[in-house]
């Protein structure tokens, strides 16, 4: 299969939050789709976090578009020239003032929607984390530390209260490895 083939790209708005483009494709049988939008956002990265208590760290905070509070994993994207362990170990921090002495397990990269976003999301598992600071959170977030049972995360993903995607799925890619770490409680 071969590839599509931008004939021309335009941005119809740029902000500090994302961009929209706006691209005349053609397709490898020679068809041209005139008006094929792309939302370009930066990579995120997020973490099921594990404390030394055998907890998982999750924290809860209205999402605006959602129009709801979320119980989620903490989360964020990197600033400046941070790599993304980087950006992960300052996101924990900065939003529960959890840390570790432990390197993050990276549990993998994925592409959020490819059909109309550029973006990935970087997923970790950090452990042994512990509360070292307060929180330092930005102007615009009121996030609230919640801490589960590694067994309590199916029936709150079952029942709905937690519903957040990323979350959902970190925590299904860190299974196997929670499983390890909680001595087979589940």
């Amino acid at each position: 299969m071969k590839k599509w083939k931008t004939l021309s790209s335009e941005y119809i708005f740029k902000t500090p939050f994302g961009n929209l483009r706006k691209d005349c494709c053609q397709l490898p049988d020679g068809n041209i789709i005139q008006d094929y939008y792309v939302n370009e956002y930066s990579n995120w990265v997020n973490a099921i976090v594990v404390t030394k208590e055998k907890k998982i760290l999750l924290v809860k905070q209205y999402r605006y578009a959602g129009q709801e509070y979320f119980l989620e994993i903490p989360a964020g994207k990197s600033e400046g020239t941070e790599t993304y362990i980087e950006a992960i170990l300052r996101e924990v921090r900065e939003e529960t003032g959890y840390k570790t002495e432990t390197e993050p397990i990276l549990l993998g990269e994925f592409f959020i929607n490819p059909a109309t976003q550029n973006n990935k999301v970087i997923t970790y598992l950090i452990l042994d984390a512990y509360q070292a600071f307060e929180q330092e959170l930005d102007l615009t977030e009121v996030i609230e530390i919640k801490l589960v049972d590694v067994e309590d995360m199916y029936s709150k993903i079952k029942s709905g209260e937690i519903n957040h995607l990323f979350t959902v799925s970190a925590f299904y890619l860190a299974l196997p490895h929670l499983i390890k770490v909680t001595a087979g409680a589940l």
